[in-house]
């Protein structure tokens, strides 16, 4: 049901956010106690103010009401993906190069799920990144399809 929901809800809001000269980065149907959440994520280059979320939230409430993919109370909510913005289409992996990433795998890759590391190249669907294995750098190249959650990873 939740992957339905953000599918529908995905093809409600590209319209507007086209309109509006911003960017879909993710759409989230979760159940968190007894509530049900709604989430849009979008961005722009020099990131989006809560007007614009506000604008989202109002206009993509109308076509929610009107096609009513949801039939139970929930929760809408519209913001900035933040500082640990999600990477889920190749062009994210592109255009996040030598930024800190963390990186989670459906399946053990040298003998670890988790990486976190500079993402150093994205070519041919395969992810390097740079990490620190004590005191010396390694590359670990990720196949793309092996990638259950990526995101930028904030660093001190």
């Amino acid at each position: 049901m939740s992957n339905k929901v953000t599918e529908q809800t995905e093809q409600l809001v590209l319209p507007i956010l086209e309109e509006m000269s911003l960017e879909l980065v993710d759409v989230e149907f979760e159940k968190e106690g007894p509530n049900w959440f709604l989430r849009i994520f979008v961005d722009k280059d020099g990131g989006v103010d809560i007007e614009e979320c506000g604008q989202v939230s109002e206009k993509l409430s109308e076509k929610l009401d009107a096609d009513d993919p949801i039939t139970f109370p929930y929760f809408l909510e519209v913001s900035s993906p933040g500082a640990e913005r999600p990477l889920k289409k190749k062009k994210d992996f592109l255009s996040n190069l030598e930024n800190n990433v963390y990186i989670k795998l459906y399946e053990p890759l040298h003998d670890a799920k988790e990486f976190e590391g500079i993402l150093k190249s994205f070519e041919n669907d395969i992810a390097v990144i740079e990490i620190k294995v004590k005191t010396k750098k390694k590359e670990i190249e990720i196949p793309f399809e092996k990638i259950a959650k990526a995101r930028l990873a904030v660093t001190f």
